[in-house]
């Protein structure tokens, strides 16, 4: 008598091995370990490790494979991040369980001074463009959204906050000013933060039109180290101008008091390409979950959004995060 095996699928274990053998490499882990709080391009992947392009993409496709990388196209190029694992199908609790081991390793000191080097890069290429177009970057900036496109929203998820009638709000990077009226209305103190002199000279104006006696201009580089902080922290279409978001973001949360609140208005993740070289823009908007993990990072907590399309196809993300009342410990800034 002939007996037929019998018939497998193997699909799912495929899926799974294809997990097993993307976790298998210690350069791929070290790739992973570098997207914890950024993305990447390959060529600038290949720059921090020190390999081939052709080799690196290689790796990046066998990330793909496995979903522990998802790809984002910015006009030509495509930057990596860090996929998000799912624990409801097959793979998902390795997949979290092995970005968590990931997380605890410490990168090769000659990687950590590479990845230096490219936000060096992507800093200096920043200060270049605003060091020749300061004059027009509000007009730029609306060709994608300008304060009035956003600020209801903003406006109708700050009146839903409470704050005492002595709270304190900062704005950082708070560009020609327009949203320092509203602000001024809401809070007893407002300090404006800004690394650009032509900037606040249009905000000084704002003030003087206006007449906000508790508004403060400072010049200053937002991630400095200061004793400054304040009930309410807002950054307003800010955070894509950092070389490194998840960075910054993590120093500026701890500007917020205990009890306190941190509003952020940004795109979301887009790929017009066009907006680096016209608005100076580092990253072209960014991935709600991103946001959301690297302030619980820094020990906020991810409250109430509002998405706001608009019809030239972008998304504004107007996101909330409160600091618990009763966190006093702030780390070191």
């Amino acid at each position: 008598m002939n007996l037929r095996a019998p018939a497998f699928d193997h699909q799912a274990s495929d899926d799974l091995a294809a997990l097993c053998k993307a976790g298998g490499d210690p350069l791929r882990l070290n790739v992973l370990r570098a997207l914890a709080s950024d993305s990447f391009g390959v060529l600038e992947l290949a720059q921090i490790f020190a390999v081939g392009q052709s080799g690196m993409s290689h790796h990046l496709k066998v990330l793909a494979q496995a979903d522990l990388v998802a790809t984002r196209r910015e006009g030509n190029a495509i930057f990596y991040r860090r996929a998000l694992p799912n624990g409801r199908v097959l793979g998902g609790r390795l997949h979290s369980a092995l970005l968590e081991e990931v997380d605890g390793l410490s990168l090769p000191a000659e990687a950590q001074a590479r990845m230096a080097v490219v936000q060096r890069q992507r800093a200096a290429a920043s200060e270049d463009f605003f060091s020749r177009m300061e004059e027009k970057f509000r007009a730029q900036q609306d060709l994608i959204a300008g304060l009035p496109q956003y600020r209801e929203s903003l406006l109708a998820l700050l009146d839903k906050l409470s704050f005492g009638q002595q709270a304190s709000a900062l704005e950082v990077g708070p560009g020609d000013g327009g949203f320092l009226p509203e602000l001024a209305r809401r809070f007893a103190q407002v300090t404006a933060q800004d690394n650009s002199p032509a900037m606040l000279e249009l905000a000084r104006q704002v003030c003087q039109r206006e007449q906000l006696s508790n508004v403060r201009l400072e010049l200053a580089d937002a991630l400095a180290p200061t004793s400054l902080r304040a009930d309410c922290v807002v950054l307003n279409m800010v955070l894509h101008h950092f070389s490194d978001p998840a960075q910054a973001l993590g120093h500026l949360a701890q500007r917020v008091q205990p009890g306190g609140s941190l509003l952020v208005t940004e795109l979301c993740s887009h790929n017009q390409s066009w907006a680096k070289e016209a608005c100076g823009d580092l990253w072209l908007g960014f991935e709600q979950e991103d946001l959301a993990r690297w302030a619980t990072a820094a020990g906020l907590v991810p409250g109430e959004s509002l998405y706001v399309g608009l019809r030239n196809g972008f998304q504004i993300q107007v996101r909330h995060f409160s600091r618990p009342a009763g966190d006093t410990h702030h780390r070191s800034i």
